[in-house]
């Protein structure tokens, strides 16, 4: 039964990357392209209108990006799969952690096309990949597992309130800001910086700046902290869809 799920998983990752594809008439251009985009109009703002970065302002902005519009993609779209596959819970017995753990790998492969754009502007900007580059797999299972843990705990409670849907895109854009996804927490008052240094979105995109742009070793027991709070989240989560699963066929009818 546990190999026909991992199966069904697989499969259906493949298949929904494939009908995004089959979508949108750029194909997976786009996947590299939106993202793009939006780090162009944050660039645009914050370095060339408000003048506010340094000589590394743009590694700088476009790593923290890209890996929180990872992050936001696996918990909004993880969050939402299972509301928005209602009606075929109906038809269908299978383990509804299948629904947003097919978001959350589908959304992680096309970060990877992502992060590989982001590699090689990193390069032309002068930080080539070093040796604290293979730190870098731990620090991506360190996320996941966090914006997995807040998907699974999402997708369990907007069946019942969708209106929550609403209140999570403004909060996880205040998240964006209070987590130097585009300027550096060093630049807030000494106070406020302590108090942002317990945000986990903080750390893990803090962790990975300092490895792509500096070369620097992650602090392996702050990441293991944070994974192992991630891994609690996550599995919470999923105890949550577990105990919730008889109640969702009720609420497609």
């Amino acid at each position: 039964m546990r190999q026909h799920v991992i199966e069904l998983i697989l499969f259906s990752t493949y298949a929904e990357l494939r009908a995004e594809r089959a979508r949108n008439y750029l194909g997976i251009i786009w996947w590299v392209l939106e993202p793009a985009m939006m780090m162009g109009a944050f660039w645009l703002v914050f370095d060339v209108i408000l003048k506010t970065g340094g000589p590394d302002n743009l590694a700088f902005l476009l790593t923290g990006l890209t890996m929180w519009q990872w992050m936001k993609s696996c918990i909004t779209h993880g969050g939402y799969a299972i509301w928005s596959n209602l009606n075929l819970i109906r038809q269908a017995r299978l383990p509804l952690i299948v629904f947003p753990l097919v978001q959350m790998l589908a959304d992680t492969v096309k970060f990877f096309f992502i992060f590989l754009l982001l590699v090689v502007i990193l390069w032309l900007l002068g930080h080539p990949p070093n040796k604290a580059w293979a730190a870098l797999p731990v620090i991506f299972v360190a996320i996941f597992l966090f914006a997995a843990g807040g998907g699974f705990i999402l997708a369990a409670i907007v069946p019942f309130v969708p209106d929550v849907r609403f209140v999570i895109e403004q909060v996880l854009t205040v998240v964006m800001f209070l987590s130097g996804v585009v300027f550096a927490l060093t630049n807030m008052p000494e106070h406020v910086h302590a108090v942002m240094q317990w945000n986990p979105v903080a750390g893990l995109v803090d962790a990975t700046r300092g490895v792509v742009m500096y070369g620097r070793w992650p602090d392996w027991t702050a990441l293991a902290k944070v994974a192992g709070v991630s891994a609690l989240v996550l599995a919470l989560g999923i105890a949550m869809i577990v105990r919730l699963t008889p109640r969702y066929p009720k609420l497609a009818a």
